[in-house]
């Protein structure tokens, strides 16, 4: 990992809201992911499943975490499973945690190594009732390739077929989706690496750059601030491809008059940031472009006056929507009549706005939460609306993230980028100076 160590109490925390909701007499069990294959001896890098992360901080594969509140025996209520680390292992692969280690990085006294494992786990499921097995239920997921949690799920059930077995999901999805400050703080990290990043393309970014040096600009950035590398796959799309919502090629040469659009967020310890910003190629910005530029970032600050405790992320969804389409009205893209006669499962504003305006946001980009109940104080939420004209070649889209606060307006842990039509413009023209 490149990011610096955090506290282990964010992660006793984040077991003790676990373990509360938990039903009496039940274990909890999480798992690493794997190393996926690509072909011959290739693998991609590792990436830790963000549960096991958010429970016990552990970055490390053939990781297990199991969670035992009432057991009988007080040094079983927490335990770690690891690779024991060998000299063999350092050697070809770097050190892993030892014990002392993964006690400093998670707070869990009790670790064990993996071959141990079989005879523990043995043991302390004959004292439980009912097993939280971990599966994949966000509202976005799309699984085809079987993880290392389902593998022990099935596993775990033909060997002990008598147990109660519950899911821990509908209890990540609401603990997980209230940060604690510790993690708004590692947010707002990762969003200040992704403001070093735009700075650093607005210095260098002119006619005939392509899409893939912008791309390649970012992850320099980013890299040498200790970032993980992005978030997502970043969209740097010029022109028509700004209007490709998950344009992601970033192959094409920008041209003069043409708008960048480039959806970039930096990862920094699992924490994602989310940004959005479009910029011109030639550093200035036509009439038509800062007037659609400009409607959207009024629909983006109206937007994110909404995100309040209480409002209902559906409701907020349809008065964006109506924001968005007086919006659309005043650029002549689409008339009152069109309004009139809309299908109201799909609203006229859709033509040229069809996505969503916000979703949650934390470990993974599109976090963890209960889209049906109302927001609350400390979730975060990106706000991005966008404008996408295909018979222009031009697409706008806006995007930062927000704290909900107890009272007031939500805080913009982006509110350092450069996101005003002069500010963007003064900026690349300052660039072009030095240049000269």
């Amino acid at each position: 990992m490149k990011y610096a160590p955090i506290d282990n109490k964010l992660f006793v925390k984040n077991r003790k809201k676990f373990a509360k909701a938990m039903k009496p007499n039940s274990m909890a069990i999480f798992n690493s992911n794997d190393i996926y294959p690509i072909s011959a001896d290739s693998t991609l890098p590792f990436a830790q499943h963000r549960d096991i992360f958010y429970l016990s901080g552990v970055d490390q594969e053939e990781s297990v975490l199991v969670l035992f509140p009432d057991c009988p025996k007080e040094d079983h209520r927490e335990i770690l499973f690891l690779t024991e680390t060998s000299d063999l292992i350092a050697i070809w692969y770097g050190k892993k945690l030892n014990k002392e280690e993964a006690f400093e990085t998670s707070g869990i006294k009790t670790v064990y190594w993996l071959q141990d494992m079989d005879k523990v786990l043995f043991e302390i499921m004959t004292q439980a009732e009912n097993v939280y097995i971990n599966t994949n239920e966000h509202y976005r997921a799309n699984i085809e390739t079987e993880t290392r949690d389902a593998r022990f799920i099935k596993g775990l059930k033909n060997k002990y077929p008598a147990h109660t077995y519950l899911r821990s999901q509908p209890i990540l999805q609401r603990i997980r989706s209230i940060k604690e400050p510790e993690e708004i703080a590692l947010i707002q990290q990762a969003c200040g690496i992704t403001e070093k990043g735009f700075r650093r393309i607005l210095d260098y970014v002119k006619p005939g750059v392509w899409e893939y040096e912008i791309e390649a600009a970012y992850i320099h950035e980013f890299l040498r601030n200790r970032a993980d590398g992005f978030a997502y796959t970043p969209i740097v799309g010029s022109g028509y491809s700004a209007c490709v919502l998950h344009y992601i090629e970033n192959n094409q040469e920008c041209k003069d008059g043409e708008i960048i659009l480039m959806d970039v967020g930096a990862s920094y310890a699992n924490y994602a940031s989310d940004m959005t910003r479009c910029i011109p190629v030639s550093g200035k910005f036509t009439d038509r472009q800062k007037d659609v530029y400009n409607a959207v970032l009024r629909v983006k600050k109206a937007a994110a006056k909404m995100l309040v405790p209480g409002t209902v992320w559906a409701e907020y969804h349809v008065e964006v929507g109506k924001i968005m389409t007086e919006e659309l009205i005043g650029l002549g893209l689409i008339t009152k009549e069109d309004v009139k006669n809309e299908d109201q499962k799909w609203p006229a504003y859709k033509k040229y706005f069809m996505h969503g305006t916000s979703h949650h946001m934390g470990l993974d980009t599109h976090d963890y939460g209960i889209l049906t109940e109302p927001m609350q104080a400390g979730m975060v939420f990106t706000v991005e609306p966008g404008i996408y004209i295909t018979e222009e070649n031009l697409g706008i889209r806006i995007e930062d993230d927000y704290v909900i606060q107890k009272t007031g307006e939500p805080i913009n842990l982006m509110k350092n980028i450069p996101i005003e039509v002069e500010e963007i413009e003064d900026l690349m023209a300052s660039a072009k100076k030095r240049d000269h």
